[in-house]
C-alpha cells in the first residue's frame, strides 16, 4: 500500500501538520482502503460519444452550471478523479487511442508518461510551446483555443480533446491568492496547503471570486470553439475543486483537489453537449506524436507555476 518512502514522508508531514493524517484516512475511505485506484463509478471518456471535448480543468458542475451560457444540454457527470493526473490515469493509461489528437495546456501527462501508457494519434503539448504566459504562469484560454482550432482543421478525421488550464490556479486576476502571496520559491508550498494550513490569509468567499474569475476568462472562448468546430461536442472538467469545504467521512476543512477524495465537490462535473453540423468522419491512424525530451526542470517549473509542490 505505502513505500517505506512515502511513509516517512507522511510521517514527517503528519506530525509538523495532523490534518495530513486525517485527509490520509478519508483517502483511505474513498479509495477503499487502495483496493480501488480510482473513482471507479466515473466515466469513460475515451468510451463516450464525442467529436471534440474540451477539458476545463478543476471546474465543479455547481459553478459552471450557474455561470456558463453555452448552447447544448447539460447534466452533472462524476468524474473518475479528483486530480489531473489520477483522471489521466483512470481514462488513458494501458488504451490505444490513435484516432484521437491531445492537445494540452497541462504539463502532467508528460510528466507522467512514464508511468501513463497511452497511445494518442499525436500530443500537442501547449504548456511547452509558445502558449505558455510567462506573466501569469499558465496558458491563457485564448492561446489553447488558437491551438485545438489548429487541431481540428489540421486532423479533420481526428477526434479532438482540448485540455484547457482555467479555471485552475493560478488565478490570473487576483495576484494576491497567487504563490508570490506566500513566497515564490522552490520551497514554497502549494497555494491550496497554504490555505489548508493558514499560511495564506484569505476566505472562502475571497477564493471562489477568483476562481469564477478564472472561469469567466475560458467561458468565451469556449463559446468560440462551439460556434466554429463542427460535429459533436462535450465541454465536461477532470475534476472539481473545494473550497473549505468539510471532507468526508473525518470533516476536515479541505482546499484544492487532493487525489483519492472523491467528494462531490471534487467529481461532480459538468458534461454540456453541443451539435454543430455534420459529426466528423473519424478514423484511426499511426502515432505522429515526437519524443522529443524536454528538460525536467522546465517540467517542474511549470508545474510549480500551476500550483503543485512536490
Amino acid at each position: 500500500m505505502y513505500s517505506p518512502a512515502q511513509l516517512k514522508r507522511g510521517l514527517r508531514r503528519g506530525l509538523s501538520d495532523p490534518s495530513v493524517f486525517a485527509r490520509e484516512l478519508n483517502r483511505l475511505y474513498h479509495r477503499r482502503l487502495y483496493r480501488r485506484e480510482y473513482n471507479t463509478g466515473g466515466i469513460d471518456l475515451l468510451a463516450e460519444d464525442w467529436d471534440t471535448v474540451l477539458v476545463l480543468d478543476a471546474c465543479r458542475f455547481d459553478m459552471f452550471e450557474q455561470q456558463h451560457d453555452l448552447p447544448g444540454r447539460l447534466e452533472p457527470r462524476r468524474s473518475r478523479s479528483s486530480h489531473t493526473t489520477e483522471f489521466l490515469r483512470a481514462n488513458f493509461d494501458g488504451r490505444t487511442a490513435t484516432d484521437t489528437v491531445y492537445v494540452t495546456a497541462s504539463p502532467q501527462l508528460y510528466r507522467w508518461s512514464d508511468e501513463i501508457d497511452v497511445e494518442f494519434h499525436d500530443v500537442i503539448n501547449v504548456w511547452f510551446e509558445a502558449g505558455w504566459d510567462e506573466t501569469h504562469g499558465t496558458v491563457m484560454p485564448e492561446t489553447m483555443g488558437n491551438y485545438v482550432r489548429d487541431a481540428a482543421e489540421e486532423y479533420p478525421k481526428k477526434r479532438i480533446i482540448g485540455h484547457f488550464l482555467q479555471p485552475h490556479y493560478p488565478f490570473v486576476g487576483a495576484d494576491d491568492l497567487n504563490t508570490t502571496a506566500f513566497g515564490n520559491d522552490g520551497n514554497a508550498p502549494d497555494v491550496w496547503n497554504a490555505l489548508r494550513t493558514g499560511n495564506l490569509d484569505a476566505s472562502p468567499e475571497e477564493v471562489w471570486a477568483a476562481y469564477r474569475e478564472n472561469l469567466e476568462l475560458v467561458l468565451p472562448v469556449v463559446r468560440s470553439l462551439l460556434e466554429e468546430i463542427e460535429g459533436r461536442t462535450v465541454v465536461t472538467s477532470d475534476h472539481g475543486n473545494m473550497i473549505g469545504e468539510h471532507g468526508f467521512p473525518i470533516p476536515m476543512r479541505e482546499w484544492g483537489h487532493p487525489p483519492g477524495i472523491y467528494t462531490d465537490e471534487l467529481v461532480e462535473v459538468p458534461w454540456l453537449v453541443s451539435e454543430n453540423g455534420p459529426r466528423r468522419d473519424v478514423v484511426s491512424g499511426t502515432i505522429e506524436s515526437a519524443d522529443d525530451r524536454i528538460a525536467d526542470e522546465v517540467v517542474e517549473d511549470r508545474l510549480r507555476q500551476l500550483g503543485y509542490a512536490d
